[in-house]
């Protein structure tokens, strides 16, 4: 639906047959604030999505509008000038612009019109969506055959200039999902295996908490890769050999619990034990363990609100009142925290009755109306048409 609707608004106010792309939002199973610690992670692609229709047209600067939602239309000038607009998806396109630049491709003008359903701010990468969705869709454009792995790489590093450091987690998710399995991608070599999800009689279940969250500069995000970055420090100055969190076993962060502080320790902590949960839920899932993935995502919660300090109380909520449901066999708030949604693994049958249990429950605590999304694991970011 929200395909053609973007689709026929472009051929209408630009009058032409556009190149259409999708780019998907993505979940993550389990691995969160691993990535930029060199660790592994594991997320898929949804069909939740950004659609992009985008044209050449001849001019030396680039007609952007947005569509369906934070609508406006900003305009930017083919040699990287900076433009003025109100919506912050228009830093993104600028960033993304002057990279391509920087890096010598050949851009010229285009027009470009998007929209879709990923909720904005809610965990669902919308971000990693539009910025590896358009730097695709002007690479198709303009014929310039950039690899995907360049594409996660470009996308990254516009996060990176607009003020979040983040990993490739994201990026890759919505580059190489596919449909019914889940990536494992070690982020240190970027190599990465599909995972099968066999959970028969299951569903994947996003409880939005309507808490958004801005993960900007010198957020509470950035904080914890600088708690991160102090202890590997550390750990550097006993063993050349560690390189990375990833590296460190707990004996290692145990070996220098007094020199570093009690928030950097827990923070470390938290992320050791994420990997050898990674690695757990890649086993569980190819065995298709439901139990064993529902109680790795009790864990994966617990140390995300107490070890790296990243849930908020209305997640936490969501997650105490899903575990006195019948039929929810695990959930944890997922992405990189601070608001958005709650991932939960529940029984087909019950799923109802569950959902509903906890939506009422949560607007009695907190005034604050859930919304829900059934997850569909889909393939990843695609060219729709030329």
């Amino acid at each position: 639906m929200t395909q053609g609707i973007v689709a026929a608004y472009f051929k209408e106010h630009y009058g032409r047959h556009p190149i259409m792309v999708k780019a998907p939002g993505r979940i993550n199973i389990i691995g969160e604030h691993t990535d930029y610690n060199l660790g592994y992670v594991l997320p898929a692609s949804i069909e939740k999505s950004i659609y992009f229709a985008i044209q050449k047209n001849n001019t030396k600067s680039l007609q952007i509008e947005a569509f369906l939602s934070q609508p406006e239309k900003i305009t930017l000038s083919v040699d990287g000038t900076p433009g003025k607009f109100e919506s912050p998806w228009g830093n993104y396109f600028q960033a993304i612009w002057g990279i391509l630049l920087e890096r010598k491709y050949p851009v010229q003008g285009l027009d470009c019109v998007f929209g879709g359903d990923i909720p904005i701010g809610f965990g669902l990468s919308s971000s990693a969506a539009l910025c590896c969705g358009f730097t695709y869709a002007v690479s198709v454009t303009f014929n310039l055959n950039i690899p995907r792995s360049e594409i996660a790489l470009i996308a990254q590093a516009a996060e990176h200039r607009i003020g979040l450091n983040c990993g490739l987690m994201d990026q890759y998710a919505v580059l190489f999902g596919k449909k019914s399995h889940a990536l494992f991608l070690d982020c240190q070599d970027l190599s990465f295996e599909y995972i099968p999800i066999k959970l028969k009689g299951y569903q994947w279940i996003l409880i939005n908490s309507n808490v958004k969250h801005e993960l900007a500069v010198d957020s509470e995000y950035n904080l914890r890769r600088k708690s991160c970055e102090a202890v590997l420090d550390r750990l550097k100055e006993r063993n050349k050999n560690i390189t990375s969190l990833r590296a460190a076993s707990l004996e290692d962060l145990k070996s220098i619990e007094g020199t570093i502080s009690k928030i950097d320790y827990r923070r470390a902590f938290h992320v050791i034990q994420e990997n050898d949960r990674v690695l757990k839920m890649a086993k569980a899932l190819k065995e298709g363990d439901a139990i064993g993935v529902g109680t790795l995502l009790w864990e994966g919660h617990s140390s995300l609100s107490t070890d790296y300090d990243v849930s908020t109380k209305e997640l936490d909520f969501l997650v105490n009142i899903a575990v006195q449901q019948l039929g929810v066999i695990g959930s944890r708030m997922m992405g990189g925290g601070f608001g958005g949604c709650t991932i939960n693994l529940i029984k087909k049958e019950l799923a109802a009755k569950a959902i509903k249990e906890i939506i009422t429950a949560y607007k009695a605590k907190t005034g604050i109306t859930a919304i829900h999304y059934p997850v569909q694991i889909g393939n990843s970011l695609e060219l729709l048409s030329t």
